[in-house]
């Protein structure tokens, strides 16, 4: 019985918490970070602020968790892009315009998502740390894959891996992407990504 009540408990915490993380995602992309605080969050879920600093301690503690959620949601897709069946330099092209085109939709496409990227890279930096890691060890999977394949020289994966993400940094760095996404640039994603696979050869 004991086992069933805190079951019961910590599912109806982590429904409260996601409640919470969904409405303040509403309210963040609609007022803007900066403006928004712990009482508006509260105000549109009819409920008091005291409510919230049940779940959250403040109003950074809920944008770090926004950033978890949006960067794991992130990683799974291009979790499953990387294990579809093709040759390792198919799977980075996949990967690299997968995230290009994710940063674009996620954290582009309106400014009020912009800001709170900003802000996750400014004051949320360890949760953009451990995504990029978990981000690496894709791309250090997919090489490895290719250099037994015979499709990439032999070298050091996880070496390699750093230097493709560090060649494609233009193309997923939100703020790097928000410069340099002119329509008449000369240089491409395509042809910057060839540029990093030719490498790895």
């Amino acid at each position: 019985m004991n086992d069933y009540s805190t079951t019961a408990s910590e599912i109806s915490r982590q429904e409260n918490i996601e409640r919470i993380l969904d409405c303040a995602e509403r309210v963040f992309k609609h007022y803007g970070y900066s403006k928004t605080n712990v009482a508006d969050i509260a105000k549109e879920l009819s409920m008091s602020p005291a409510n919230i600093y049940r779940f959250f301690a403040s109003k950074a503690d809920i944008h770090q968790a926004l950033a978890r959620r949006m960067l794991a949601a992130q990683y799974d897709a291009l979790a499953e892009s990387a294990g579809r069946e093709a040759s390792a330099a198919d799977r980075l092209r996949a990967h690299t315009l997968l995230q290009h085109r994710l940063v674009m939709e996620t954290m582009l496409d309106e400014q009020k998502v912009h800001e709170m990227v900003l802000v996750a890279m400014d004051q949320q930096w360890p949760v953009i740390e451990e995504h990029l890691a978990r981000v690496r060890g894709i791309i250090e999977d997919i090489i490895k894959d290719g250099i037994e394949a015979g499709e990439f020289r032999q070298q050091d994966a996880r070496l390699a891996a750093e230097c493709y993400m560090h060649a494609g940094v233009c193309l997923c760095h939100p703020q790097l992407v928000a410069k340099t996404a002119a329509p008449d640039d000369v240089i491409t994603a395509e042809a910057l990504i060839e540029f990093a696979i030719q490498a790895l050869r």
